[in-house]
């Protein structure tokens, strides 16, 4: 199991790449991140690489809207 900007997806758990996390939600790869909120408010952010999923809470960060 594991929650995706608030959407429950009963998947297993293991190793997915963030696009891959990211298409469970509907969202594509493209011009997003993918940040997994752990316990104490700290969070990972991903963006190419493999995650490992265990019961985790990720929301995904829209890198269009960013301000440089």
């Amino acid at each position: 199991m594991v929650a995706i900007d608030g959407q429950r997806f009963a998947i297993e758990d293991r190793h997915y790449t963030a696009a891959k996390l990211l298409a469970f939600a509907g969202l594509p790869a493209t011009g997003y991140d993918l940040t997994r909120v752990r316990k104490h408010g700290e969070a990972e952010t991903s963006r190419d690489e493999e995650v490992n999923v265990d019961g985790d809470v990720f929301v995904s960060v829209n890198r269009q809207d960013m301000v440089a």
